[in-house]
């Protein structure tokens, strides 16, 4: 209302005491004049900078476009790490023979797309999993993974994407200063150190408030370009940020999950409702009209050892079971079996649609 009655933002803030009660109405307009006489900018700002806290108002350009554009942008933002992550773009090297279909490698990702993966604070093995496999392989594609670092499935989404040496974005419900959960004191720190960034919209010193999640939330979905919810209730907090996503004309998904557990509400719902189903990250890169390019095999077998490498070769000319691979590859079936787990962790192979093994794209 301030704003949109003064040429900037100063002018707003220097209203006269008339023009503040007309806009604001005698209470709010009190409560304004007292902070503004009490309010030391030039202190302010200098306890920002020993916390190494940047300020990004509307008007900046840094300011992501993405939460420009939401219905309820926050007045500015608190930032902790590398600012160039909030505006993420990319650039293709060469089209593939699908139309309107883009191959990119990491490689070809300049500053690249933003993606959340949220979920229950409770994840079930079922949901470890598939947080661990699309935050890794999405990040490895290049995308910058956005989750809230609360405990469960947002934090193995912000490991994960750290462990692949990815850049992450936490959105936090308190100020940036403070690190909630604190078990997570060595995540907040290690996102900032390898590129990432941890981000509030509200003041630094605001402690957590059970209110505040549900307006960070909306923001998690403003600044992706989609949202995965990996796990969760049928309460949980993740469908909020999923509802968001959906007002925000932003891309939802879920992943199939057992109808048995009751972790599985969440993401079976939202597919009820016309999220996305997917079970690879080539289904979201495909919704994006993008397509991860081939890995080299040199670059692949350099980090095989013997075994792994003799099971990359022959599944390089077609897919196979568990038992074609020990006939034809005359290892013991034990053997098998861990390397194929190991080749799995690895994110080299894995089963296709009839069970059988196949070289991971």
């Amino acid at each position: 209302m301030l704003k949109a009655r003064f040429k900037n933002v100063r002018e707003a803030y220097e209203a006269p005491k008339d023009i503040l009660r007309e806009l604001l109405g005698s209470h709010l307009a009190e409560k304004f004049l007292a902070f503004r006489s009490k309010f030391d900018y030039e202190k302010e700002i200098k306890k920002l900078e020993a916390k190494k806290i940047k300020v990004i108002v509307q008007e900046d350009e840094t300011f992501p476009q993405a939460l420009r554009n939401i219905s309820d942008p926050p007045i500015c933002l608190y930032v902790r790490g590398n600012t160039n992550s909030l505006n993420p773009r990319y650039r293709v090297f060469r089209t593939i023979g699908t139309p309107g279909l883009k191959q990119v490698s990491a490689d070809s990702i300049k500053e690249s797309i933003n993606f959340a993966i949220v979920g229950t604070r409770k994840p079930t093995p079922y949901g470890i999993q598939v947080a661990k496999k699309f935050a890794s392989e999405l990040a490895g594609a290049g995308f910058v993974i956005v989750s809230g670092m609360a405990m469960g499935i947002d934090t193995i989404a912000h490991q994960a994407t750290l462990d692949a040496r990815q850049k992450t974005i936490a959105i936090l419900g308190c100020g940036v200063d403070i690190i909630y959960p604190a078990v997570n004191t060595g995540l907040y720190w290690e996102i900032i150190k390898s590129g990432g960034l941890i981000i509030s919209e509200f003041p630094p010193g605001h402690t957590v408030l059970p209110g505040l999640f549900i307006a960070r939330n909306r923001l998690i979905s403003g600044l992706s370009r989609g949202v995965l919810v990996a796990e969760g209730l049928e309460d949980s907090g993740s469908l909020i940020t999923a509802r968001y996503a959906a007002e925000q004309g932003k891309d939802v998904f879920a992943p199939p999950s057992p109808i048995t557990s009751v972790m599985s509400a969440a993401p079976n719902l939202l597919i009820k409702e016309g999220a996305k189903l997917v079970t690879n990250v080539q289904d979201i890169m495909e919704e994006f009209g993008l397509k991860v390019s081939p890995r080299k095999k040199m670059e692949i077998t350099a980090h095989l050892f013997n075994e792994e490498k003799i099971i990359f070769n022959l599944l390089e000319s077609a897919a196979n079971t568990t038992d074609e691979i020990v006939e034809q590859s005359q290892l013991t079936i034990g053997t098998v079996l861990n390397t194929l787990s190991l080749l799995e962790l690895k994110g080299v192979v894995e089963k296709n649609s009839e069970g059988k093994y196949q070289i991971k794209l």
